[in-house]
């Protein structure tokens, strides 16, 4: 059968997978976002559902001063003698902690710290003993992969943290994950920075805290040479063994926006590459080395079959697993109903690293068709499309002076110009309509009798994380801000329906 990457769409970076009993669990980061860490499981890896999240809880993760791109860095998710771990980063306040529980459909426990610096930890269980790894520096000062022996119960160090590989040479050597295999220690990262340039590297040795001896044909996964080829950046992988004894990579990349238009703004995604191991016990990944957006496999039980979903409505997502806030949300700001969602809006805008009235779910695909009606007492909401706060198109109903009309706003680093304002009078519902295709955004009110008067367009590009910075992807993003505090507004018929 041919099944087609990536297997999550949108912005779902930095994967890590564990298998239990019939089924596989995949974690990934949620940066600025809350609730943190989507928990996702799948019977085949190739259709996934999310579940849930690891951190719901104010507890469990600090965001409230957490500058975009900042907060919850990669994860790891693992099982051990009938527990989950997920073992995550803050990188806001530079604090590894893991936190775990006995039912993956319920509440995680509050985090457990590591004194062990760095980012990406990764947990690893052999005879009863609990193995923590970063990249960082170690406790004699040499950088690296570094590795410690933890109480499992308290996170409290049994042994010094010491660097056990130092990588093939790339930059920004991260995502260490450790496998046994065949009686072989396996060291899988992440070399070349998680951009053009992001590989998937690994090493292997008789200990578990070394020599590593590097794969001779690293790296031994990118598409860093693949020029004007759509899919890109790939890198930070877990590896897995599915159930007919076949090995894969899971493992982030991105989606250009043309075959020669370096810019993306969907995010990282998920991927998924086959992995072959070889006589010798080295392994091969993907195509020559290289991720495809299609494989053609025989790994496949007959009869499964990849689905998609293309239409996104209030009524077929979940406000607690599709939907997130930025930061720390006020509650009393958000009242959410199976067909509608009522924001309070308050003086805080868009524009600002704290958290504003949003809700919002992630952008999927590149073409889509994105409308909602909205009603407005006050301020002004609308629809966003949002990187983060200096770069952001608002669709939105804004109250005046003169009455009621609809606004497109562009926020592109330290520009933000209203482009064009449709006067309402003293009409105070609209419905907004975004098209969108991988180059440009288009923005449209629609009357009553169904005619749309498009009020401009705006470039994908100044979304884009190369133009952007940072680590995270478009969000579509229901908000509401204004000072007065009757500022209330009122979102049905909501739909994104992608093509």
């Amino acid at each position: 059968m041919k099944y087609n990457n990536p297997v999550i769409k949108g912005f779902y970076p930095d994967p890590s997978v564990c298998k239990v009993n019939d089924t596989y669990y995949l974690v990934c980061s949620t940066f600025q976002y809350f609730p943190g860490v989507p928990i996702f499981e799948s019977k085949d890896l190739l259709n996934w559902t999310q579940i849930g999240h690891c951190l719901t809880r104010k507890s469990q993760i600090q965001l409230e001063t957490v500058g975009s791109s900042g907060g919850v860095f990669a994860p790891t998710i693992r099982y051990n003698n009938g527990r989950f771990y997920m073992t995550t980063t803050n990188d806001t306040t530079r604090q590894n902690f893991y936190v775990w529980t006995d039912n993956i459909y319920g509440e995680w426990s509050d985090p457990i710290p590591v004194d062990q610096g760095g980012i990406d930890p990764d947990l690893y269980f052999e005879d009863g003993r609990t193995y923590f790894m970063s990249n960082g520096t170690d406790d004699f000062g040499v950088n690296g992969i570094v590795q410690c022996e933890i109480e499992i119960e308290t996170g409290s160090k049994l042994t010094p943290s010491r660097s056990i590989w130092q990588g093939t040479g790339g930059r920004y050597l991260e995502s260490p994950h450790m496998y046994k295999i065949n009686g072989r220690y396996y060291l899988l990262a992440a070399e070349g920075g998680t951009e053009y340039g992001h590989m998937v590297t690994y090493a292997r040795g008789e200990s578990l805290s070394g020599p590593f001896e590097p794969y001779p044909n690293n790296p031994v996964l990118t598409n860093r040479n693949l020029g004007g080829y759509e899919l890109q950046g790939v890198g930070h992988s877990d590896l897995i063994q599915d159930y007919e004894g076949n090995w894969w990579l899971l493992h982030l990349g991105f989606r250009q926006t043309g075959q020669y238009l370096t810019y993306h703004h969907l995010g990282r995604e998920v991927f998924l590459t086959p992995v072959t191991f070889g006589e010798d016990g080295w392994f091969t990944a993907g195509h020559n080395g290289t991720t495809l957006m299609s494989f053609e496999t025989d790994r496949f039980p007959d009869g499964i079959i990849q689905q998609e979903k293309k239409s996104f409505t209030f009524e077929n997502t979940d406000w607690n697993l599709d939907w997130c806030y930025l930061r720390h949300p006020a509650p009393e700001n958000y009242l959410l109903e199976p067909d509608k969602v009522t924001l309070k809006g308050t003086k805080l805008t868009l524009d600002v690293p704290l958290s504003p009235t949003f809700i919002g779910i992630r952008q999927k695909d590149f073409n889509a068709v994105i409308s909602c009606d909205i009603s407005l007492k006050g301020g002004e909401a609308g629809i966003t499309v949002y990187m983060d706060e200096n770069h952001h198109y608002d669709l939105a109903l804004h109250n005046g002076p003169q009455g009621y009309e609809v606004i497109e706003r562009l926020n592109v680093g330290d520009i933000k110009s209203v482009e064009r304002a449709i006067d309402l009078g003293q009409c105070n519902h609209a419905t907004l309509v975004i098209k969108s295709n991988p180059t440009h955004y288009h923005f449209y009110v629609r009357t009553d009798d169904g005619t749309e008067t498009l009020l401009g367009a705006a470039q994908s590009r100044y979304l884009s994380s190369e133009v952007a910075g940072g680590f995270t992807g478009v969000l579509i993003g229901l908000y509401a801000t204004g000072k007065e505090r009757d500022c209330h507004a009122a979102f049905t018929q909501f739909s994104i329906v992608y093509s």
